[in-house]
Parts: structure tokens; sequence; C-alpha cells
């Protein structure tokens, strides 16, 4: 019982709760989408015994993982995996295709979905969570991972959508999540027991992995996926983006069509405010046009190719709408219709198409403050708007 006390112990933990988070909130949106067809009697029976069963599954292909680790060079492998899903984890993906399922309206059925979906897609969280704890130098690796496991798993199902929309709201939980992934596999490289063990291959160079050296692996390994994942970004928006129309001349008072995204969030609802105030400042209040708009960040091509195109279409208009409810009953309230429009996307590279498709000649987007600095570092739709569209953006704080 003595683990229970150390440090290291606790930070291990931490770490495997928080990749279980980040890189199990695709498993809970199958989960939740295969038992919707349920019987309200059955579907918390399919979201537990398929959740039991995904657990006892995991647990055994992460000691199986741990025994790997021992063969060498698997650790340096490994954490060039975690690398790449690091980076994949701050890239936007995209849906590669299609499967077949809509939800069960069996028990078993949605079960057996819920295990197969897990098994499929739990090849980087077993990666990831070996790698953690196996890293930590406790010496108890699968008290580690079964510990890890059984906290994080019932935060996934129970609270997936506040999950979901906590990485939405604030994309520093995905870079920070990316960054953990990059210093695990940083500690990993230098731990393979080719470079560590004498007795493993004497002719191979050997590392003396002190603390200092595995926390300089671990910093590198975090800016390496930081970095990588930063450049992917830009390069993927600079692509993604049409060729540039000509802004739209907007004379003093004639302003005719604005953009206004929203996300449910407070900072959102303070940009429904100021369009409001716009509307009233103008001559003729009545003449312009407001494009209310909700971008959903897509699922990974793994859940895409388990789910029918039609019940993933449901399941993002559904939280669309709930994101867009405060913001349309705040215009009702005024006596005024705006355009709606849902998309799936990178958030700010598809702002500034929109604003461009539709010819709007000012976006207003409200911003939670992160600032320049933090804002560039750790992401921010603000700031990828303002860095592509071709008309004015007023950010409200």
């Amino acid at each position: 019982m003595d683990m229970f006390t150390s440090v290291e112990f606790w930070i291990a933990v931490g770490q495997i709760i928080m990749i279980d988070i980040l890189l199990g909130g695709d498993n809970a949106v199958v989960i939740a989408l295969a038992c919707r067809k349920l019987p309200a009697k059955q579907r918390t029976q399919g979201i537990l015994w398929g959740t039991a069963g995904a657990i006892v599954l995991r647990i055994v292909l992460i000691f199986f993982a741990l025994q790997l680790l021992a063969i060498p060079f698997l650790k340096i492998v490994g954490a060039l995996l975690l690398v790449w899903i690091g980076v994949k984890l701050l890239v936007p993906d995209h849906e590669e295709g299609h499967g077949s399922i809509e939800g069960s309206e069996k028990l078993w059925g949605a079960v057996k979905t819920v295990i197969v979906a897990d098994f499929v897609m739990s090849v980087d969280n077993v990666i990831a969570i070996a790698g953690a704890a196996e890293s930590s130098g406790t010496g108890h690796s699968m008290a580690l991972v079964i510990f890890g496991v059984l906290v994080s798993i019932p935060i996934i199902v129970w609270g997936s959508q506040m999950v979901l929309k906590l990485m939405d709201r604030y994309p520093i939980i995905i870079t920070l999540g990316g960054m953990l992934l990059g210093w695990i596999a940083g500690t990993m490289i230098v731990t393979d027991p080719v470079l560590a063990n004498p007795e493993v291959m004497p002719q191979a160079p050997k590392l003396h992995a002190s603390d200092m050296l595995r926390y300089a692996a671990g910093t590198a390994g975090a800016l390496l996926v930081l970095l990588i994942g930063k450049w992917l970004v830009a390069r993927q928006a600079r692509q993604a983006m049409p060729a540039a129309l000509p802004a739209p001349a907007i004379a003093a008072g004639q302003l005719r069509s604005v953009l206004l995204p929203v996300d449910g969030s407070a900072p959102s609802l303070r940009g429904v405010e100021q369009v409001l105030a716009l509307r009233n400042e103008l001559r003729d209040p009545q003449a312009l046009k407001v494009h209310l708009l909700n971008v959903q960040r897509p699922v990974s091509g793994d859940v895409s190719s388990f789910l029918t195109h039609q019940t993933l279409d449901e399941y993002y208009t559904e939280r669309s709408d709930e994101a867009m409810a405060p913001a349309l009953a705040a215009f009702k309230a005024a006596g005024l219709q705006p355009e709606v429009h849902r998309h799936v996307g990178a958030p700010g590279t598809t702002i500034a198409e929109v604003a461009q498709s539709q010819e709007c000649g000012l976006i207003v987007m409200g911003a939670r403050g992160l600032g320049a600095a933090g804002a560039a570092l750790l992401g921010s739709a603000t700031q990828e708007a303002i860095a592509q569209a071709t008309v004015p953006v007023l950010v409200v704080k």
C-alpha cells in the first residue's frame, strides 16, 4: 500500500486519466450512439455491460503491451507511434468513410457493438497508457493501469458530453494532451532496453537514464508534437482556403451582413449582444442580415468508420442545435431571425470560408481572453479566423 503515498504514483495516475479522457472521447461517442435506439430501461444496461466488457478487454490488452515493452526497440517504436498520435490529436481530423452502425434495438447487439468498437479504437489508448505506467518508475505498472482505467472510464461514459464540450471550448486541453503524449514518448525512448540496459546489445551506445535526461527527453517530445502539429494545422488551413475574393465594400453606416460564430459559451453570447448593439446603431436596422454559425469539430476517422453518415449527421445536428440555442433565444427576444449555418470542420478556417461565401462585411467573435501569445501557442479559433478572413473581425471580450 506504500504506492498510494508515492508522488510518482499519483502523477502517473493523473497522466493515465488524462490520456483516457482525451483518447476515449471518441469511444464515448460510439457507446452513446450504439445504445441510442434501445428502450429507456435497457439503455443504461447496454452502456454498463458494454463499458464493463470494454474495461476488461482494455486491461488485458495493456497487460500484454506492458510485457512487450520489455523487448528491445519496442519502446522506441511505441514512442514514435505516440508522437504520431499526439500530432493527430492537434490536427483536425476528417471522416474517412462510414460504417453500417445506426444503433441496435437489441441489448446484446448494442453491447457487442460497444466492445468491438472499443477493441478496434483502443490501440492508441493502450500504447499511451502502457507507456505512462511503465515510464513512471514506480514498479507498480499493472496496479497503475487498473486504477487509472477504473477511475477514468466512468468519467468518459457519463461525462462524455461535458468532456467533449470542454475540449471544443478550450482547445488548450487538446494541445496539452498532445504534448503529454509527446512527453511520454520522450521518456520511453531513453528507457528502451537497447539504450538503457548494458546487458542488452552491449555494442549499442548506452544512456544513463537519470531524472535530468528523462525530463529533457520528455520536454523535447512535448515540443516536437506541438511544433509538428502547429505546422500541419497551418499547412492544412492554407490548402483548405479557396482563392480569396475581394472583400465587400462597406461604406460608413452601410453594413449589410454580419457573421456571428457561436458555441454556447458566455463569450459567444457577448458576441450576440454586440451584434444587437451594432444593429441598433445602423440607420436601417432591418436591412442587417445576421448569419449565425456553429462549427462542430469532426469526430475521428475511427468513429466514422463504425457509424453511418446519417447517424453522424444526427449527432452533429443535435450538438449544434444545443450550442446555438442560447443565441437563437436572445435574437428571438429581440425580434430578429438570423440565418443559421451548421458546419463540421476546423473552426477558424470554416469561419473564414463561410464569411467569404456569404459575402459578410464583418465577423463578430467572442474571445476568452487568452491573449495573443497564449492564443498563438495553445490554439484559438479567433486567431485562426483573423489570420484567414478577408473581412474585418470584431473581437468581443
